[in-house]
């Protein structure tokens, strides 16, 4: 007789079934429940921040000014939850301030911007609280139309420069582009 053992002979059949079921389990791929399934697709990636664009976008409203009148338009600094962006004028010189400038077009003058107030908040980062925007910022454009501006409506083009933070840092900063569409009646 051989000395050699065989599964047979080595271990009972019970025990090689339950040996062999461990085995394909482990080399099998269960699907999680359709509950569990839908909640992981569901699930979002976190957002990585580069710059103060990735959380802060501008919106304008049209404006409709007769020949040789004034008027003003509505720049809105949309700011993500969580994150602040400097307020005009900001806290210390060396912070960016929100920053909005109006590009010159034919028959159309716009004057100094009017920011909205700033909330005072306290930072991890900062010494002393902050004057920020938070949410939305509403900046009061004044335009003026001159008496022979073309009749028509006519794209004026804004930048908005700001830097971004969340409790703990600050994003580079970015200047977005847009603009604000006037009517000369």
């Amino acid at each position: 007789m051989s000395e050699r053992l065989s599964y047979k002979t080595a271990m009972p059949a019970g025990v090689v079934l339950i040996v062999l079921a461990v085995q394909f389990a482990s080399c099998t791929k269960s699907s999680p429940p359709a509950a569990t399934r839908s909640s992981i697709a569901a699930s979002p990636t976190p957002a990585i921040i580069r710059t103060s664009s990735d959380v802060v976008k501008v919106n304008s409203t049209s404006t409709a000014i007769p020949a040789g009148s004034s008027g003003y338009a509505t720049v809105s600094v949309s700011i993500s939850s969580g994150y602040h962006v400097n307020a005009n004028p900001a806290t210390f010189p060396y912070l960016i301030p929100t920053e909005l400038k109006a590009d010159k077009i034919e028959g159309i003058t716009a004057n100094k911007p009017s920011y909205p107030p700033a909330l005072t908040r306290k930072f991890q980062f900062a010494d002393q609280p902050l004057s920020v925007y938070e949410g939305e910022a509403p900046i009061k454009l004044p335009l003026r139309a001159t008496g022979n501006a073309a009749k028509g409506i006519r794209p004026l083009p804004i930048t908005v420069r700001v830097q971004a933070c969340d409790n703990e840092k600050c994003f580079p900063p970015a200047t977005l582009n847009s603009y604000v569409s006037v009517e000369v009646k």
